[in-house]
């Protein structure tokens, strides 16, 4: 009599590890990472001891934004919607002491700041403030500050804001730095 033996069918996986290896690759590459959302901000350098860092800044050169509790926008006490912050912010900062102001339809009273160089922006928050709403004042005056490099960059260098080189945008920079105080305000 004969006997019928089974064989056990072997699978070949000496491949398998190279087909695991390039699915992940296949989808390290194509897959998309979020970027981590956030307010990019480089703080100042620390003040070296035993010198005086906080000079003297003339009221005129401060632009006072506050934001409420209830989400209103307040420019030189003046409440505005927030359509109108990147006009007036750019018109403070780049009107070199000018008091007429041609974006801001009469809203700011007399505040214009001698120099970009040394206008400051102070913002001012309630703690109760919508983090959505403080977003919003911070890119508006974050595009106020670009579109006056971006000018500043065709004016000067001929060429859009994201071709300039390492020193040449550290020369815009210089002509427009962003100058932003932010204190939570005290009821």
């Amino acid at each position: 009599m004969k006997t019928f033996r089974r064989q056990s069918v072997e699978v070949n996986a000496g491949s398998m590890a190279d087909i695991a290896f390039l699915l992940l690759i296949f989808f390290l590459v194509t897959a998309t990472i979020p970027n981590d959302m956030g307010i990019q901000r480089k703080l100042p350098a620390p003040c070296p001891n035993n010198e005086d860092c906080g000079g003297e800044i003339h009221k005129r050169n401060v632009l006072e934004i506050m934001v409420s509790a209830k989400n209103e926008l307040l420019v030189d006490s003046d409440i505005i919607p927030i359509t109108q912050l990147k006009d007036i912010a750019k018109a403070f900062i780049d009107n070199n002491g000018d008091m007429t102001c041609s974006y801001c339809d009469g809203l700011m009273k007399a505040t214009a700041s001698d120099h970009p160089a040394e206008a400051v922006i102070s913002l001012k928050n309630d703690p109760l403030t919508a983090y959505d709403f403080y977003i919003k004042v911070q890119d508006e005056l974050t595009k106020a500050y670009t579109e006056l490099r971006e000018q500043y960059a065709k004016t000067i260098f001929e060429k859009p804001l994201y071709k300039l080189t390492k020193g040449e945008l550290q020369i815009v920079k210089a002509a427009y730095p962003f100058i932003l105080s932010e204190v939570k305000q005290i009821d």
